[in-house]
């Protein structure tokens, strides 16, 4: 009799269900509760309020949070109802969801090791559940939180993409830049996938828009064209100098081709002394003797370096003057690796300048791109997009995902 009190009380049923027996299995490790409803309960419609008849009963099983170790089920006979539409219901136990076959206070629990341990295979191992019944509560966790989602202005959001299986796979991401979270993804990097992102947004959203942080990928752009008429396209200044980087290294790699065949070994291991910013050169000596040589590649760096003060102008006519100057010392240059990136920036120029007006970068989505590349790590790679997009927005969507 107190066992069965017990679980009623950390069940939290009431009337009209009860606990009515606990069979304790030593051999099999395992706690079995036995619940009843009350067969002289009337049914209704729970919005008309009609009476319903009852239809049938079905037995029903939980899986419910161990009890001392000992694996702990929850059966009981569900009633369904008939109501006055015609229309069949199970009806809803007051432990476990509707249709669910583990209780809330199991799903919560799973949800909280989730959060703490981030692996799915780890937690079904120490909450001895197959990985199918962890991946479903993930599921309706962020199901659940999308639902709870407010419909709040977002005025800042990057887009990115990140390749997540092996033949150039990829999901497209938005990110709220005002709160540092995933807001959604989907799957493919064109322009339709692109239009298909930015509809998760509602429409007011989408007109409360300011400016996007994103890369040069001409599908980006045109989908935010299209489905955010408010918002400004702010080219990211670290995907800029990603370009710059390129160019510099490109300039290396054919100034060290001629030189070795000339027999001079000057640029010998020196890639990634070009790549680095050097903002004292007198720290580095070995870069400093690089760098005083005379070679096309300094030349390069210089001009890739000089470029990062385009991003410290706060006016822009002061910005447009700084980068007009830029551009002539690029052509004069002859470096037609530097040349071509100059060429590119001057086509987006405005992208250039509205980080001026915002303020913004993709870093954040470079740094959720990151954290994805981890969910992905932990479950040993993903081979669904569901799936993938259920953990990202579980993870990084700082969605509410508590039982009601």
């Amino acid at each position: 009799m107190q066992s069965t009190n017990f679980y009623q009380q950390i069940l939290g049923i009431s009337s009209p269900w009860k606990v009515v027996n606990v069979d304790l299995d030593m051999d099999a490790k395992r706690v079995v509760v036995r619940a009843e409803v009350d067969r002289k309960t009337k049914w209704y419609h729970p919005d008309t309020k009609l009476p319903a008849s009852l239809h049938k009963w079905a037995e029903r099983t939980w899986r419910h949070l161990d009890t001392c170790q000992f694996e702990t089920l929850i059966i009981a006979n569900v009633p369904s109802v008939k109501y006055q539409d015609g229309s069949i219901e199970e009806i809803a136990v007051p432990w476990a969801d509707r249709y669910q076959r583990y209780t809330k206070l199991l799903s919560q629990a799973v949800i909280m090791w989730l959060q703490a341990c981030g692996n799915v295979s780890k937690v079904a191992a120490c909450m001895r559940l197959d990985w199918q019944t962890v991946n479903s509560i993930m599921k309706e966790a962020v199901e659940r939180g999308l639902i709870r989602r407010e419909n709040e202005i977002i005025e800042h959001v990057g887009m990115d993409e990140k390749s997540f299986r092996r033949g150039h796979v990829y999901a497209s991401i938005l990110n709220d830049l005002d709160h540092n979270r995933v807001w959604d993804l989907v799957e493919g990097r064109k322009t339709g996938n692109a239009r298909e992102l930015l509809d998760t947004l509602s429409e007011e959203q989408q007109g409360g828009v300011k400016a996007v942080a994103m890369d040069m990928w001409a599908a980006f752009e045109s989908a935010v064209n299209e489905k955010l008429p408010n918002a400004d396209i702010v080219h990211d200044k670290f995907h800029i100098s990603a370009y710059l980087n390129k160019a510099v290294d490109d300039v290396r790699k054919n100034e060290h081709r001629l030189l070795m065949i000339a027999g001079d070994s000057t640029l010998k291991n020196s890639k990634y002394q070009w790549l680095r910013n050097f903002p004292d050169l007198r720290s580095q000596p070995s870069f400093q003797s690089l760098y005083h040589s005379n070679l096309e590649t300094s030349k390069a760096w210089r001009l890739k370096e000089s470029f990062a003060g385009f991003w410290d102008y706060r006016y822009i006519v002061s910005a447009v003057k700084f980068f007009e100057d830029w551009y002539k010392q690029v052509n004069r240059s002859r470096l037609e690796p530097m040349k071509k990136v100059a060429k590119m920036l001057q086509i987006r120029f405005q992208g250039l300048l509205n980080y001026i007006k915002h303020r913004i970068t993709n870093a954040a989505s470079e740094g959720m791109n990151s954290l994805v590349a981890r969910i992905i790590a932990n479950a040993r790679g993903l081979r669904s997009f569901t799936m993938l997009r259920i953990r990202v927005l579980f993870y990084l969507g700082k969605l509410d995902l508590s039982i009601a």
